[in-house]
């Protein structure tokens, strides 16, 4: 029997046969993982993670390895009887692992490589979560490079330091670093499907991370190799128009995370002659926008979101317009997390933007401030003890209470009442100066502590304004008080402000310098 026919028929016993569906007349019984004659059990055939196993041993035996511990694959693979909790038997995962082997076996074509890893694939899509749990785990596990043949490659790199043999000894010590896991990958990207099966397969396990350190390997070798897929010299940027297909316009609304799309109309607003809507696109996967942008066209900077969302408003002049207002991005696979688009993304549509609009000289965001209101739960006692005796006092009056008494919990009660707070109220100014220090002074591992800060700043954006009730919506409040913000892009200044970043300063806008206590 040839490599290719043993694969086939092992991975087809992975797949459900005839009166697999439970519950129907006829339907085979589970069979046990144990059974010699059962060969490899289809998906549907096997016990389910959390169901009693007539094979399993008692979690109690394995108490001396602790009470939580789960055995590695390695332990798994060497045993003979599946343990309680554990989606498949050793007989099963060694099963597996063959036909994973298969996939990268020497010798291989490119094209069987990726039939293989396509026959591979359509079992996973059959399997259980459990059992895909224990697949992502041998490929995380099992595909590991030769620590040998490192160690005899980095030895000889280090003697050849300095001599002719430097470059020829570095190239050996690199490709023994390179783990037979990549190569597995590799083949799964070859047939069609191959690229959309891997994003979705990591965007499965990454909840799992935390839980299982194991996985880690897996989910760092699929980052790396998905920087290089969805390098943006590959991507191609389109616009995305009330005239594109409507599948891709149900995309806009699937994906849309800053401001939810509530209707056909809403999204018809959005995609109105006075705005734009560009999208990054990738050749295996030609119908899925990977980020998008939305861009409202103005003749100035706008201080809330409420107008651009209004489906009543009149269409902007576009004859008038000299500021370009990016209000939405939208990252729609999170199976590419570690993978940054956004800023070329911004880059690239600003040129195509100047290019269409020679007018428009001025492009900002209008940006939520997720992380304020959570940071100020914590914070605000903090807060209160920066402000000077006056401060303090009028801040009192304003919420009816003692000077010397004041509490954080006061302000941040009187502070659910943000909407109603009039332009002069010491509140709403100490809520304006709690948003400027967490903006502009609040840092974490070397970078600003505020995600979509820390995106914009990195790409070279300024803080230009803090602006009141710019989300009055309950999403809004419950981020940041219905507080936004504008960043602003000084073409002129990227670079600069980037080097300031890089020197632990936030460039600021004077304004809201002055908000700094």
């Amino acid at each position: 029997m040839s490599t290719s026919e043993w694969i086939s028929r092992s991975v087809s016993k992975l797949l459900p046969g005839p009166g697999a569906r439970a519950g129907k007349a006829g339907a085979a019984p589970p069979v046990a993982d144990r059974s010699v004659k059962s060969g490899l059990p289809s998906v549907a055939h096997a016990a389910p993670a959390c169901a009693p196993d007539p094979g399993a041993v008692p979690m109690a035996a394995t108490a001396a390895r602790g009470r939580d511990l789960a055995r590695s694959t390695h332990e798994r693979l060497a045993g003979g009887l599946r343990l309680k909790g554990e989606a498949m038997s050793p007989r099963l995962l060694r099963h597996t692992l063959d036909a994973l082997r298969a996939v990268v076996e020497g010798r291989l074509s490119e094209v069987e490589g990726g039939r293989r890893a396509r026959a591979v694939a359509q079992w996973y899509a059959l399997a259980s979560p459990a059992q895909r749990r224990d697949c992502w785990l041998l490929m995380s596990e099992q595909f590991v490079a030769d620590p040998q043949v490192i160690k005899l490659a980095q030895a000889r790199f280090a003697g050849a330091v300095g001599t002719p043999e430097e470059a020829v000894a570095e190239v050996h010590y690199r490709r023994a670093t390179v783990s037979p896991r990549r190569r597995l990958l590799q083949r799964f990207s070859v047939f069609p499907e191959g690229i959309r099966f891997l994003v979705d397969l990591r965007a499965e396990m990454l909840p799992a991370l935390k839980s299982d350190p194991g996985l880690q390997a897996l989910d760092v070798e699929m980052e790396y190799l998905f920087s290089t897929w969805f390098d943006v010299g590959f991507l191609e940027l389109r616009r995305i128009s009330w005239d594109s297909p409507a599948s891709l316009i149900e995309k806009l609304i699937k994906y849309e995370a800053v401001h939810d799309i509530k209707s056909w109309a809403d999204v018809k607003n959005r995609l109105d002659s006075d705005r734009r809507c560009y999208g990054f696109f990738h050749p295996r996967l030609p119908d899925d926008p990977l980020i998008f942008v939305e861009v409202a066209l103005l003749h100035e900077i706008a201080h809330g979101i409420t107008p651009l969302l209004d489906e009543s408003a009149a269409v902007e002049d576009l004859n008038q317009a000299t500021t370009a207002i990016f209000y939405s991005i939208s990252n729609t696979q999170s199976g590419l997390r570690g993978v940054s688009f956004g800023d070329s993304l911004i880059k690239r549509v600003v040129e195509t933007l100047k290019t269409e609009f020679p007018r428009l000289k001025t492009f900002a965001t209008l940006s939520p401030i997720p992380g304020f209101r959570a940071w100020l739960g914590k914070n605000a006692g903090a807060m209160l003890e920066r402000l000077d005796d006056k401060a303090r006092a009028e801040l009192a009056r304003a919420v009816g209470s003692d000077a010397q008494s004041v509490t954080s919990a006061e302000l941040l009660g009187a502070a659910e009442k943000a909407l109603a707070l009039e332009s002069k109220s010491a509140l709403r100014h100490w809520l304006l100066q709690c948003a400027a220090q967490y903006l502009g002074r609040e840092w974490v591992e070397r970078k600003p502590l505020d995600a979509v800060a820390r995106f914009h700043l990195g790409n070279g954006a300024r803080v230009e304004r803090i602006n009141w009730a710019g989300d009055p919506s309950a999403k809004g409040m419950k981020q940041s008080y219905g507080l936004m913000v504008n960043y602003l892009y000084d073409l002129k200044r990227l670079d600069r402000h980037r080097a300031m970043l890089g020197q632990g300063r936030v460039p600021v806008s004077a304004s809201v310098e002055e908000l700094f206590m």
